[in-house]
């Protein structure tokens, strides 16, 4: 029987932005997809409901880089997976990564120098020593392609999940107003930063009347939140529990994904599980995942082309009855099973 190790670290932070939740829910689905493999997973810390037997070997930092490799030597694996790109230096054996997106190629004044540079570097190894890489969409496979040089057949493309229905737990309605959202509202998902583009949506909002911007996620652009924030037309909510942010999707008049660039655009899927009329930009994978199921803008950096799609997703009853029905059909093509068994796939290639 073949052994994989597993990089579940990500899965046991407590802010769970993309790559967090992408770990999680690949991590606990694998031995499912592959019963025939041994699968070992490796944390710096324990995390409860993950729903496998996780190996817990702490350190406090460089956790990846050190601790993790030396935890592998005695494990003797076949291949190390590691869900979010950063393949050890000092692991000698075969490996394998999701590289979710080249943001930091993109857009590098979004990222500090130090950021950047690691995040090159870390790529770049991943790219040399992974006989193939999986991505989430065909616009991060040309990234790869075009920036790194890298041969197309060394590619996966294995979308993201996460728009089953799900019954999860939701918040009472009077959170709403805990929050200061007591009239009708447009929601972003995404941490702050300048590169999902919050700004551009508010200037979009303040041209519509009797709409509030509600931003929900961590703020990795301090000063940007903080100008946010002092717009009466916005709330900067900060990183939600999964019940008030499921009542939030639900709530909303309009999801709006002004990004300049995404990997993938996990909110769009989200939001359309709960049947919600989005509207995105016509920017890297974003139109992969929306298909015909969600508005557009060509340039997210408009006001008001941004604000014309706003009003016609939450004015326009014929509009907003054909995209929410699309958005459900189209959403529950992307699960987190049908992820998991990709994975599974390459790792078969591999092993």
């Amino acid at each position: 029987m073949k052994t994989v190790a597993v990089d579940l670290n990500p899965a046991t932070r407590e802010v769970a932005t993309g790559t967090e939740v992408y770990t999680r829910e690949v991590g606990s689905r694998l031995r499912a997809a592959a019963p025939e493999l041994r699968w070992l997973f490796f944390a710096s810390r324990a995390r409860a409901g993950l729903g496998v037997d996780l190996m817990v070997v702490p350190m406090a930092r460089m956790w990846s880089q050190v601790r993790l490799p030396l935890a592998l030597r005695p494990a003797h694996p076949d291949l190390l997976f590691v869900p979010a790109h950063a393949i050890p230096f000092g692991w000698p054996g075969k490996s394998l990564t999701v590289v979710h997106d080249l943001a930091f190629e993109r857009y590098p004044h979004a990222y500090s120098q130090a950021e950047r540079r690691y995040l090159q570097l870390t790529t770049r190894w991943a790219a040399l020593r992974c006989p193939l890489l999986i991505v989430p969409s065909e616009s991060t496979r040309n990234d790869l392609v075009d920036l790194y040089r890298i041969s197309p057949k060394r590619v996966r493309v294995v979308p993201l999940g996460g728009g089953e229905q799900v019954e999860r737990e939701v918040a009472p309605a009077r959170r709403l107003k805990e929050l200061g959202l007591e009239g009708d509202f447009v929601l972003q998902v995404g941490r702050v930063e300048a590169r999902k583009n919050q700004t551009a949506a508010l200037a979009a909002v303040e041209r519509l009347g009797g709409i509030t911007l509600a931003i929900a996620g961590p703020a990795r652009d301090e000063r940007l939140a903080a100008r946010l924030g002092g717009s009466g037309r916005a709330r900067v909510l900060g990183n939600v529990d999964r019940p008030t942010l499921e009542l939030l999707y639900r709530r909303a008049k309009a999801v709006v994904v002004p990004s300049l660039y995404e990997g993938f655009g996990l909110p769009v899927l989200e939001a359309m599980s709960h049947g919600q009329v989005v509207v995105a930009a016509r920017a890297s994978s974003l139109p992969e995942v929306g298909g015909d199921a969600a508005l557009y803008v060509d340039d997210p950096n408009d006001p008001a082309e941004l604000a014309a799609a706003l009003e016609t997703a939450i004015g326009d009853t014929k509009v907003r009855a054909k995209l929410q029905k699309a958005a459900k059909v189209r959403a529950a093509g992307f699960t987190w099973d049908r992820c998991a068994a990709g994975v599974a796939e390459v790792v078969r290639e591999l092993v």
